[in-house]
């Protein structure tokens, strides 16, 4: 029998209480046992979470798609709602798998909108985008808990300056430090690595025979209206999105990598492994803290 999610959660509660207990004792072997235990069990929980959502019906109207004056190929798929939904139900990926398969093949700090495109786009399966929104907080606790016991988390990018969380940015802990500072060029950057990133998921595609989606052309055809010489015909070329990318990123690499390795270099010496990964606290959140502690 599948159990629910307040058992699911409660389990949760028992395991932590354990863990902790097994650290403070400094019982390693337990320890690695619990954590085992605690992975398994909050799998279960994500997709038991996951399929009472699609069954109670989350998905709704979709928002208008802006058009775009660019044509994609005859060849692209066409939307296919009823294997949508049905794989929603039946086999629903875990939400902390949707984002890390966005932001792997965008290849740099996403916003959880963009996410959302495409996964859409190229994993024909919705991502519930209000999900995003404590994901990080939870991933953050999940590793105050058991530390790198999973191989990734969804973290933070780092602002270059205090580095501290950047607003409204995801990103994978397994990427270099480097990638995940936000420098001032760096969302420049960042928007070029991404157009690269969906122009060449389309190119295999077509590769192996998939056409892809309407919305993935979509996707594409917004990157190549904002990047000069992507598109100066009706028709969308990925090849071309890429190298006039590739072009511009040129202009910009030098002083935006200089400007990563010197925060990434400065958040190394100051933030815990923790911090590294979700971020320092803001100034606000110390100030507030210190106030407490001297009442």
């Amino acid at each position: 029998m599948t159990a629910s999610l307040e058992e699911l959660e409660e389990h949760l509660s028992r395991l932590r209480a354990q863990l902790r207990e097994a650290r403070r004792a400094r019982d390693t072997v337990a320890a690695s046992r619990i954590r085992g235990e605690l992975r398994e069990v909050e799998t279960a929980w994500e997709r038991a979470l996951d399929a009472e959502e699609a069954a109670a019906g989350t998905s709704g109207e979709e928002p208008a798609t802006r058009d775009i004056a660019l044509r994609a190929p005859a060849s692209a798929a066409p939307p296919a709602r009823g294997r949508q939904e049905k794989r929603s139900v039946q086999g629903a990926v875990p939400i902390r798998e949707q984002v890390h398969q966005s932001l792997t093949l965008l290849g740099a700090p996403a916003s959880p909108k963009l996410i959302s495109s495409v996964y859409e786009a190229f994993f024909t399966e919705p991502l519930v985008a209000t999900k995003l929104a404590s994901l990080r907080r939870d991933e953050e606790r999940s590793f105050s808990a058991q530390g790198y016991a999973r191989p990734y988390y969804i973290c933070a990018a780092l602002t270059h300056d205090r580095l501290t969380p950047a607003r409204g940015l995801l990103a994978v802990s397994v990427w270099p430090l480097e990638r995940r500072i936000i420098a001032p060029l760096s969302q420049r950057a960042d928007f070029l690595t991404h157009a690269v990133g969906t122009a060449e998921q389309i190119q295999r595609l077509s590769a192996a025979g998939h056409p892809p989606s309407e919305a993935a052309w979509q996707l594409l055809g917004r990157f190549a209206l904002n990047i000069p010489g992507a598109c100066d015909s009706d028709d969308l070329d990925p090849e071309r999105v890429i190298s006039a990318a590739r072009l511009e990123a040129a202009v910009h690499q030098q002083a935006d990598d200089t400007q990563r390795r010197a925060s990434a270099e400065r958040a190394r010496t100051q933030l815990t492994d923790g911090q590294q990964l979700f971020g320092a606290a803001p100034l606000h959140n110390t100030l507030r803290n210190a106030g407490h502690v001297t009442r």
